[in-house]
């Protein structure tokens, strides 16, 4: 399970230090940045992960495929994986395009607005490489081909990092152009990203002696029925969990600057640790998936609570750094004394819920593995949307409280999540374990 989540892990955290180099390397514009690219990166968040979420079907239907040493139709469901990608980006692109010139109509400060529109226009035309990247990083990691996963994410956020340097600040003769600077250096990044992985996907086959485009799958109506079955569920579960958090960063925008920084800056943080349970769902996915393939359910109920107990004993660690250097931790994006009050407390607030932010990630991973996606959907419907966000949106304008109130709800919403889903998956895993 280590060697397996390791480089997944990396990979996720490779996925979220896009975004923090982008918001880091603004910084220094001010405020007034920082929440531009946060305001942008939170359009963009739900569509592209809504196309990611139609992946996932792939990471059940190719992993129990290699348990089977059925290794003919993992190709075969890579090809369908492609060709669902590139259906899907017109639709997202049209969404996120007529989104970019929204942003003062939804009541976002028009000193924000406007570098956000310009900065998610451009960030969209790097849809079409993320999604191709999404879908045919499901296929290797499926096969256990990870280690080349974490080499593209460190290629493509160094190639990032040198081209917010270059873009945003005008150097090396290059005009500066900002926070459009900053969402061009993604883009690049993005394709980067397809290129390299779409070559190890090809030299995966080629070992094997299966040419990757020598024998590539033409569209099969039955085999897309059955990605979309399992992908349009979890989809929807990444839909709500994303759209409710960035439905938490527009509610920020509505109070100050300060307040959308602020939430930006611990949200990117939360994020980060979110991305260890993600990389060590993902491996759970693979891993019971295998073992389901094998028909060996013993194995695959070992693998998904071994999963659990590993993601809570990070998470704990991830608490208590939260709890003892929150100062340092804003420190590092900026020394605006009114963003650092307000950051430590909602630091210590991502303090309480990480176990749950653990639990119920790497729970909706496990019972992906069995082919269960539907539950996971549910529980983040109920958790967000009936009960956190009203809970949420009600303490901060209703009762004043702010930002701090925003995130309470949000806290509960993990609480509910995590218990549904631990439930599910003890149930589960033992009627598995003894019909076997």
């Amino acid at each position: 399970m280590v060697l397996l989540a390791v480089p997944v892990v990396l990979s996720e955290l490779g996925w979220m230090v896009q975004g923090i180099v982008d918001t880091i390397m603004v910084g220094r514009l001010g405020p007034v940045a920082i929440g531009a690219v946060a305001m942008g990166n939170a359009v963009s968040y739900p569509p592209t992960l809504f196309g990611f979420g139609l992946l996932l079907g792939l990471d059940s239907l190719v992993s129990q495929a290699y348990g089977r040493k059925d290794h003919d139709e993992c190709h075969r469901w890579l090809a369908q994986g492609v060709y669902l990608a590139c259906i899907i980006t017109l639709p997202l692109m049209l969404l996120m395009g007529l989104a970019s010139f929204g942003f003062t109509r939804c009541g976002i400060t028009p000193e924000v607005a406007a570098p956000a529109g310009g900065y998610l226009r451009i960030l969209n035309w790097g849809t079409l490489p993320l999604l191709l990247y999404g879908g045919i990083r499901r296929y290797l990691q499926s096969v256990g081909d990870v280690h080349v996963i974490t080499a593209t994410y460190i290629a493509a956020n160094l190639l990032n990092w040198f081209g917010n340097w270059v873009l945003i600040y005008g150097k090396l003769g290059f005009p500066a152009m900002g926070v459009n600077g900053s969402a061009l250096s993604t883009v690049i990044a993005r394709f980067f990203m397809a290129v390299a992985l779409i070559g190890f996907a090809w030299r995966y086959e080629r070992r094997r002696g299966h040419p990757l485009f020598a024998r590539w799958a033409g569209p099969s109506l039955t085999r897309f029925k059955e990605l979309i079955r399992l992908g349009a569920p979890a989809a929807g579960q990444i839909l709500l969990e994303v759209g409710a958090w960035n439905l938490a960063t527009f509610s920020a925008g509505w109070l100050t600057p300060v307040a959308l920084a602020t939430h930006q800056i611990v949200f990117n943080y939360a994020s980060l640790t979110y991305m260890v349970p993600l990389g060590i769902a993902s491996a759970a996915t693979v891993s019971v998936g295998h073992a389901i393939g094998a028909g060996d359910s013993q194995r695959a109920q070992r693998a998904g609570w071994l999963a659990l107990g590993l993601a809570t004993a990070f998470m704990l660690f991830a608490a208590a750094v939260f709890l003892v250097f929150p100062i340092p931790l804003i420190a590092l994006y900026t020394r605006d004394p009114q963003v650092i009050t307000l950051g430590t407390s909602l630091l210590w607030i991502v303090a309480a819920f990480q176990i749950f932010d653990g639990i119920q990630t790497v729970s909706t991973g496990a019972l992906r593995g069995l082919g269960e996606t539907r539950i996971p959907m549910i529980a983040n419907f109920v958790g967000y949307w009936v009960l956190g966000l009203p809970l949420g949106l009600s303490l901060c304008f209703a009762f004043h409280e702010g930002i701090l109130g925003l995130w309470i709800g949000l806290t509960l919403a993990l609480v509910v999540i995590a218990i549904t889903l631990l439930l599910r998956w003890h149930r589960d895993s033992v009627r598995m374990a003894y019909n076997s």
